[in-house]
Order: C-alpha cells, then structure tokens, then sequence
C-alpha cells in the first residue's frame, strides 16, 4: 500500500507563485509515475502535470504551459510542482497520484494511489 500526501497548498492572488509538494511513502516508487490533477468546483478531475519515474519525461496541460514545473526527488518519493503566474482559474484542489508504470498508463488507464487533495485558491 502506497500512502500519497500533499502540502502547500493556500490563498494567494493572481501572478503569485506557490509550490506544492507530495510526498509517497509505503513502498519505493521508483517505477511509479507521478503526477498532479486538479478538480475546480463544477467541473471534471483534469491532468495538470505528470513526470515518468526517472524525471526525464514530463507532461503539462495547455493551461499551464510555461507557468508550472513538475520535478521529482526519487531518494525521497517526492514530487514537487512549482506553479508561477497563477490565475483565478487555477482555483481548484490539487490531488497528487501515482501509479506503477509509465505517465500514459496514469493517464490512460487510472491512478493506483490518490492523496487526498490540497486546495490552491488563486484571487483576482
């Protein structure tokens, strides 16, 4: 069993930075992917970033291209995802994920672990 728990999470106001953080514990997750998804009130679950196991493949959605980074500690299970620029409607809570395999299967095929969630308010 994986544990996934996410931190940094707030209010802040438009064109602030905010860096989340995830840490997984339970096991090593050297051959996991990792990634954030959001979900704003209303509204479906979305990919917002992934990373391959090793750090070398990212993936980011088109809303947030050139404004978020997702990096990984793989001596410490931890994924990070540095938001910069950030808009009203990046308001959503954050859920970090893991899942054994590569960024398309977590994508494609479903997450294996869920954190619970942590909530990013963006105000205008």
């Amino acid at each position: 069993q994986v544990q996934v728990v996410e931190s940094g999470g707030g209010l802040v106001q438009a064109g602030d930075s905010l860096r989340l953080s995830c840490v997984a514990s339970g096991r090593s997750c050297s051959d996991y992917a990792m990634g954030w998804f959001r979900q704003a009130p209303g509204k479906e679950r979305e990919v917002v970033s992934a990373i391959s196991w090793g750090g070398r493949n990212t993936v980011n959605a088109d809303s947030v291209k050139g404004r978020f980074t997702i990096s990984r500690d793989i001596t410490k299970n931890t994924v990070y995802l540095q938001m910069n620029s950030l808009k009203p409607e990046d308001t959503a809570v954050y859920y970090c994920a893991t899942t054994r395999g590569t960024i398309a299967k977590m994508i494609r095929s479903g997450v294996d672990y869920w954190g619970k969630g942590t909530l990013v308010t963006v105000s205008s």
